[in-house]
């Protein structure tokens, strides 16, 4: 145990831990290898979970306070250097970094609780490509997501939404600053988005200081093994948020843990057309700039005079 949490809090070598804990190299590795894999099976269905009702609900009462009403999160990709990738993939997983990485999606909340992350994709990748390979929104397009409602501006909307960055598509779904705003209405909702944005660059920002393995290059050839390290620093990172909460509302949310939606019983026909119409939807470029529209007339509304 020493072992292993001393290789992802201090991101050593392996060998590195004989001197403190009289243990081998392997058998240092082997130690961070179960540990990893034994925090994934044992708390990604309470750590690493996706929101539910009672969650989104506290979601957006505080995205609202923060003059977002309906938002859920922020989203954004981190890029992992890949130190050992086989000499043959290096092209596959060589992006902007110029050199081989593995890339990160996740969204944040305010408390920095990482609430979705899907980790593996090449790092050749970039945001847009890891966008519609990941599984983000997979519970909206099945009909299994918490019901969401809130009106803008005298608008109604039925999906939650999260803030990204200017690489994003313009999805329903997606709120991205102006790019070139004029005029003090866009420019204070551009810098209003940007500063709440933040939350989950913060988030990276706080999970490589707490785990400094995944802020230098990974040196483990396996890349099972380096999705469980990261799924369980992300985990871990979680249960931090968790204790420095207080311990005020967190036992009434996850007494909640366990329920999970199901589709059984459906018509396979009903279950297609209900995911296209659902990915239509979110992906409804209309509604995207509609939406952030209302968004600058209600910041503008509220927070103009200051």
């Amino acid at each position: 145990m020493t072992a292993a949490i001393r290789q992802l809090a201090y991101g050593v070598s392996a060998d590195t831990v004989d001197e403190y804990v009289r243990i081998g190299g392997s058998t240092a590795m082997l130690a961070l290898t179960k540990f990893v894999k034994a925090v994934v099976l044992l708390f990604s269905d309470e750590y690493l979970r996706s929101p539910t009702a009672e969650d989104t609900a506290r979601l957006l009462a505080i995205g609202e306070q923060r003059g977002f009403p309906g938002m859920l999160g922020s989203i954004d990709c981190m890029h992992w250097v890949w130190k050992n990738c086989p000499k043959a993939w290096h092209g596959a997983y060589t992006g902007h970094t110029r050199k081989p990485s593995i890339v990160l999606e996740a969204v944040a909340s305010y408390d920095l609780w990482i609430w979705h992350a899907f980790f593996g994709m090449p790092g050749s990748l970039n945001d847009i490509n890891v966008l519609h390979r990941s599984n983000i929104f997979s519970r909206l397009t099945d009909g299994t997501a918490p019901p969401v409602s809130y009106t803008i501006n005298g608008t109604t909307y039925d999906m939650g939404y999260y803030l990204g960055d200017g690489i994003y598509p313009e999805w329903a779904t997606i709120v991205k600053p102006i790019p070139s705003p004029r005029g003090n209405k866009s420019v204070l909702f551009s810098a209003m988005q940007a500063a709440v944005q933040k939350d989950v660059e913060r988030a990276f920002g706080v999970l490589q200081s707490r785990f400094a393995i995944i802020r230098g290059p990974g040196r483990i050839w396996e890349q099972r093994t380096l999705h469980n390290i990261m799924t369980a620093c992300i985990i871990m990172h979680n249960m931090v948020i968790e204790d420095e909460r207080g311990g005020t509302d967190v036992d009434e949310v996850f007494e909640y843990m366990g329920e999970k939606a199901t589709i059984e019983g459906r018509d396979p026909d009903q279950a297609v057309l209900q995911y296209i119409e659902a990915t239509e939807a979110i992906r409804n470029r209309a509604i995207h700039h509609q939406l952030r529209d209302d968004l600058v007339e209600h910041i503008w509304s509220h927070h103009g005079a200051q």
